[in-house]
């Protein structure tokens, strides 16, 4: 193992519990457990699981200017972001393209961010550029327990969290550790996002670890888990050549900022979302049950390329393969019939709606 990995405060956590690690984003981080990635997917839909997520950037945004600040390098509404609230935006570039996705979150006298491992030095040199009073903060650590009977494990280390709205944050003491929790997560499932201390974090998540419907879970579990839920990820779904309107995300894109602009790129998405644009990510479903890998070209019904898979595998919930990527638009509706080149040989499949499953978050 490359003595260049960074290592999060719970390495040695993962190491006792057998975890099989590997190099992520320049980390070491376990992507699976000895219970494997099926067992880890399917407990998390059923139970809950902990998933250490600490490779991510924690950063602050301070000032009574940081969310005018923000909005001139996202799409999203900051500025209407009520105290406690938060928000899942792009960060674009001048092409429209993605640069990275993040969660935002208003802490009143400041915003939070939560920015992907792998762009968080760049994330954090761009919005040093840019907006004054970026604090990163390494030394906090970041969990996520998340599944349906992780609401009722988190309340009995503090009740408060049961009133916790889906996409709202506060901070609470868990176990005795102060810490900021969010009602949020990326599985489909209902769910936590902890902020703690990095001196705290293994305490804390052995104190959940200990819970009967707590099991820990890796990377892998975590990357099928969001496919099944039509979760992009960055750097394979999304990126700096994707725009939002092609991404399926022009959700992100709030009423006020859409007729405004103001941020990077917002001409050429204006264009899109008043066009269309010519490819669109799509839910791709298999016929057979042959995954299609990220790569695998999309044929039409004439063999013509037409596109390529950006994330596919098996879906442990769904029982079969699942897939998404870009298709040329005329393409794009539901139920389309599609060919995937696997292996030398298009195989039928057809476009999904997505989620394939169900998201299943706290109303």
């Amino acid at each position: 193992m490359s003595e260049a990995l960074a290592r999060t405060p719970l390495h040695d956590l993962h190491v006792s519990l057998g975890a099989k690690m590997v190099p992520f984003a320049g980390y070491d981080m376990p992507v699976q457990y000895p219970a494997g990635i099926l067992a880890e997917h399917l407990h998390t839909r059923s139970a809950a699981a902990l998933f250490d997520v600490s490779h991510m950037g924690q950063v602050r945004l301070e000032g009574p200017g940081a969310a005018a600040a923000l909005e001139r390098l996202v799409p999203g509404d900051i500025a209407g972001l009520g105290h406690g609230r938060m928000r899942y935006t792009l960060l674009t570039n001048d092409a429209g393209g993605i640069r990275d996705d993040l969660m935002v979150t208003s802490r009143g006298d400041h915003l939070f961010l939560i920015v992907n491992a792998a762009c968080k030095d760049a994330d954090i040199a761009h919005l040093t550029r840019h907006i004054s009073g970026v604090r990163p903060l390494p030394e906090r650590a970041l969990l996520a327990l998340q599944g349906p009977m992780a609401a009722t494990v988190l309340a009995r280390l503090a009740p408060e969290s049961a009133g916790l709205a889906f996409m709202s944050a506060a901070p609470m003491a868990l176990a005795g550790i102060a810490c900021d929790v969010s009602r949020s997560g990326y599985t489909g499932e209902d769910g936590f996002e902890i902020s703690v201390p990095g001196d705290a974090a293994e305490a804390l998540a052995r104190r959940l670890l200990a819970e009967p419907e707590v099991k820990p879970a890796g990377l892998g579990a975590r990357d099928t888990l969001r496919l099944e839920a039509g979760l992009c990820l960055y750097g394979h779904d999304i990126d700096e050549t994707t725009t939002p309107v092609e991404a399926a995300l022009t959700w992100t894109i709030a009423k006020r900022r859409r007729a405004e602009g103001g941020y990077p790129g917002a001409d050429v998405v204006a264009r899109q979302l008043a066009q269309g644009a010519q490819r669109k990510r799509v839910g791709i479903k298999p016929a057979d049950k042959a995954p299609a890998r990220e790569e695998t070209p999309i044929v039409a019904p004439d063999g013509r390329t037409i596109g390529r898979v950006t994330s596919g595998g098996f879906g442990p919930s769904v029982g079969g393969p699942v897939a998404m990527g870009y298709v040329e638009s005329e393409f794009a509706a539901p139920g389309t019939e599609l060919g995937l080149v696997v292996r030398g040989s298009t195989r039928p499949a057809r476009v999904a709606t997505l989620p394939f499953v169900p998201h299943r978050y706290k109303a």
